[in-house]
């Protein structure tokens, strides 16, 4: 009886302590794109910085909405997941597939696009299904391990609506793939727009929230120079003069009741340099502006920001008002994140109990990966009381465990040793542990009274008819 009553609390404490170990378990997203295209190779990438890294872009045919990818960058997907998992074993590579061509860049700009291959892809089922299949046989056929989904520029009520229907059939096949194949399900994910919203359209929020594993906002892009003729901050987490930041798309996010628990903050490694008209504009952030500066597009990687500012000089200074950093050289000026923006934003990202975050895009990195070190500290630190409280509780759980195990012996040992119960007084000398005092008691095994009352048949009970007594004396 003993041991079966302390069995339960033993019982319980372990069911806890699993349960608190899995829900603690989860996660910290450290994801970032690698673009086949680029000029930054491949193996160079500090995998060991991530959890997740997105092979991008598939492709996907004008008539037969498959998959394809480009023929130049052929090896680079099918050697992908080898390389990255050479400096990170545990690390999750997923196939990103993308709108492309001119119609994305019109969508970016805020105008109308007549023709996406997606969009035609979403109106038909049958469609949809050739498109999901081509998805999962192309993930599998490279050793992805996930499928991702760049098209956060979703602008018409069509959209919307076929959106949840293919999001539906996507988790749906994905689950059922591996199911017949005894295969890990693929991971789904998808880059949203950093509100829910785009006029009066709303995202299939409910179909989201169902069917992907995550979905990473794109919190960037915000102003640019080939629709704006003032400078603007291109990532800024808050901008009290204006809607159009991180943190009031964040909120609109949880406002529509899209978990926390699944939204991916992206964070870019790029920036815009722009040509302003009066250099003493230091702040720059809405400042009269005449275009782009420095590259064909204005467009500037991290690594070649740092370069440009220690080749020209430039005062390079941190906005805490927007979370952004901007230098001016001469009349070119640069706004971006560095190292104190990028702690600043996983500090929100940890305040608003988000999932993690998401790089656009790993190669723009500098040298010493300065960025993706600071993001891996602050997000290592995020880690760190949970996994602390974790060890403590399981470690009072063992001594829990091993005390109660310990009572518990202890008591079936003292058991064994009473085993023997005294029932009357007999002349004969007894050897058994009972006191040598009294020799006059008559000591009885408990295998004698258990085969006496057959096995402690109810029918048997002492004090019932004497005949027992009688019984162990013959």
């Amino acid at each position: 009886m003993v041991s079966k009553n302390i069995s339960h609390p033993i019982l319980f404490i372990f069911l806890v302590s699993c349960n608190f170990s899995c829900s603690s378990a989860q996660t910290w997203i450290r994801a970032g794109y690698w673009y086949t295209g680029s000029d930054f190779p491949l193996p160079e990438v500090n995998s060991a910085l991530f959890t997740h890294l997105i092979c991008a872009f598939a492709n996907v045919n004008f008539s037969t909405y498959q998959l394809s990818t480009p023929s130049a960058h052929e090896q680079n997907f099918s050697s992908f997941t080898d390389i990255v998992k050479r400096k990170n074993p545990s690390i999750t590579t997923l196939l990103s597939i993308w709108n492309g061509k001119a119609a994305t860049t019109q969508l970016i700009l805020g105008q109308r696009a007549n023709f996406s291959v997606l969009s035609k892809m979403l109106e038909n089922p049958s469609n949809r299904k050739s498109f999901i299949e081509s998805s999962i046989n192309v993930a599998r056929r490279y050793g992805f391990q996930g499928i991702d989904l760049l098209w956060p520029w979703l602008n018409t009520a069509s959209y919307m609506i076929n959106m949840e229907k293919l999001l539906d059939e996507w988790r749906a096949a994905v689950t059922s793939e591996a199911r017949n194949s005894d295969l890990p399900r693929l991971t789904l994910t998808m880059a949203v727009r950093y509100i829910p919203t785009f006029e009066s359209l709303i995202y299939p929020v409910e179909s989201m929230k169902r069917n992907l594993d995550w979905a990473h906002v794109v919190a960037y892009d915000y102003h640019l120079h080939l629709k704006e003729n003032v400078t603007g901050a291109y990532a800024a987490l808050y901008d009290h003069s204006s809607y159009v930041n991180t943190d009031y798309g964040i909120k609109q996010w949880l406002n529509y009741s899209f978990p926390a628990s699944k939204l991916v903050l992206g964070l870019p490694y790029h920036s815009y340099a722009w040509t302003i008209a009066n250099p003493k504009d230091n702040n720059g952030i809405g400042a009269p502006a005449s275009g782009f500066a420095v590259t064909k597009d204005g467009s500037m990687s991290y690594k070649l920001i740092k370069w440009y500012t220690r080749s020209y000089g430039g005062l390079i200074a941190y906005n805490d008002t927007y979370v952004v950093n901007y230098c001016t050289v001469g009349s070119t000026w640069i706004n971006f994140d560095d190292v104190e923006a990028i702690r600043s934003k996983i500090a929100y990202v940890k305040a608003k109990k988000l999932l993690g975050t998401n790089v656009f895009q790993v190669g723009n990195d500098d040298e010493i990966w300065a960025l993706s070190r600071a993001a891996q500290e602050e997000g290592n630190d995020h880690e760190k009381k949970p996994r602390l409280l974790l060890v403590i509780v399981l470690s009072v759980t063992s001594v829990v465990i091993l005390i109660a195990f310990v009572v518990c012996f202890w008591q079936r040992e003292l058991l064994k040793t009473r085993g023997m119960i005294v029932l009357g007084r007999s002349r004969s000398t007894s050897t058994s542990a009972v006191d040598s005092d009294a020799p006059n008691l008559k000591v009885y095994r408990f295998s004698s009274l258990k085969v006496a009352t057959n096995n402690f048949s109810s029918e048997n009970k002492l004090g019932e008819g004497g005949w027992i007594w009688s019984r162990l004396q013959g």
